[in-house]
């Protein structure tokens, strides 16, 4: 039986994304695709839908920028990244003062880090969540303004990469899959697209 990662060679994988993170998950996962990437979409989403249903929703509308130029063997690979503290939905920091604001927030509390991802071809969709429990110790101001300032997390939900240095100092606990907090729950997305492209696998034979 053929290989997953040659199994997927009968299909053109695209990863619509900027985030080199994402990319570099992808290529680690020895999944085989392409970036395809066109104009950017505005992030919003109506105000009644819970975070999970949020993250859905936003990386439906990533899709569908894409969805009528696809061929018969494409596969498009979308995904939105939120933090939730509370009930609060944490996007991207607009600016520096946004970022500090937000870790202070997220100092010496636990928040939640939800992924929706979808997959799209010419015939059918399929979205899912993955969802990771983040704890922070106490963050001194000094740290949020350093970690800021050297790193520049302007693109990162909750200003933070947990692979950065933030997240070696000043994280003490997760709950749930690491990759996710990165931005792709790449065991997750890897049996999905198993499902999705109809592959047997023979693992648990």
């Amino acid at each position: 039986m053929k290989r997953f990662s040659d199994y997927l060679q009968d299909y053109c994988i695209f990863l619509a994304s900027r985030s080199p993170r994402r990319q570099s998950l992808l290529t680690q996962a020895g999944i085989p695709f392409e970036v395809w990437l066109k104009e950017e979409v505005a992030e919003d989403y109506p105000p009644d839908l819970s975070p999970s249903d949020v993250a859905i929703f936003l990386s439906r509308l990533k899709a569908n920028v894409y969805r009528n130029e696809l061929g018969p063997k494409d596969i498009l690979i979308t995904a939105d990244t939120i933090v939730v503290l509370g009930s609060r939905i944490l996007g991207k920091p607009v600016d520096r003062t946004d970022a500090i604001k937000m870790l202070r927030g997220l100092s010496g509390k636990p928040h939640e880090v939800i992924t929706g991802v979808c997959l799209t071809s010419l015939a059918k969709e399929s979205a899912f969540i993955a969802s990771t429990i983040v704890w922070f110790d106490h963050l001194e101001q000094s740290e949020i303004e350093e970690y800021i300032d050297e790193f520049s997390p302007y693109d990162k939900a909750g200003s933070y990469g947990i692979q950065e240095w933030i997240g070696y100092m000043g994280i003490h606990r997760i709950e749930g899959s690491y990759f996710n907090v990165m931005g792709l729950p790449v065991q997750q997305l890897y049996k999905e697209l198993q499902s999705f492209t109809g592959y047997k696998s023979t693992r648990n034979k």
